[in-house]
């Protein structure tokens, strides 16, 4: 059985995100039921029950996604730069096919459909105003803007999802914020290329 800290860990992080309480309130209803099926002579490799660690994280996961794809479809019409727009269409291909993993993870979960984080702005997530400005801006400036609002992302995305490594029962979940892991840091580091600063 895995320890509980890293899924106060994941709490923590929504509580400073100020969204602890919905969130909460969300795994609390997403906790499996007591009873097991039958022993058998080895374990299933899927359909192992979701704990409350892996439906807030996919909840999560899901919001946080949602509110970058929006700004990565900004970058073709807000700038020229070959690079910037190569560092975007690779980082919301991953996130998209993130987006879909996640979902149907929740669907096989029979997790409500409704986004717990609907509203909410939390630490890797686009505000409307700055969503404003990011259109408003092109060239350099939405560079700068673009790096700060992307590196806020992955960085959170990467801290959530080491969580869920840590304390995730099941597997498809736990796979998913391993490759949310890799990818992030990954992505990181080509931003780091891109804007040093």
């Amino acid at each position: 059985m895995r320890q509980p800290t890293a899924f106060t860990v994941l709490i923590g992080v929504l509580l400073v995100a100020g969204c602890g309480t919905g969130q909460r309130d969300a795994a609390s209803t997403a906790t499996p039921p007591e009873t097991t099926p039958p022993a058998t002579t080895a374990p299933a490799p899927t359909g192992t029950a979701f704990n409350p660690t892996d439906i807030a994280w996919l909840q999560l996961t899901v919001a946080m996604t949602e509110r970058l794809l929006p700004v990565l479809d900004l970058v073709p019409a807000r700038t020229t730069d070959p690079a910037w727009r190569r560092t975007a269409t690779q980082v919301a291909t991953t996130r998209r096919a993130d987006l879909d993993r996640a979902r149907r993870l929740l669907a096989e979960a029979a997790a409500p459909t409704t986004n717990p984080h609907e509203g909410h702005d939390m630490p890797g997530m686009v505000t409307a105003p700055e969503m404003t400005a990011l259109r408003a801006a092109s060239g350099q400036s939405f560079h700068r803007l673009l790096a700060g609002h992307l590196r806020a992302h992955l960085a959170q995305s990467v801290r959530v999802a080491t969580a869920e490594q840590q304390s995730g029962v099941q597997p498809g979940t736990v796979a998913l914020a391993a490759a949310v892991v890799r990818s992030g840091t990954t992505d990181l580091a080509r931003l780091d290329r891109l804007d040093p600063g």
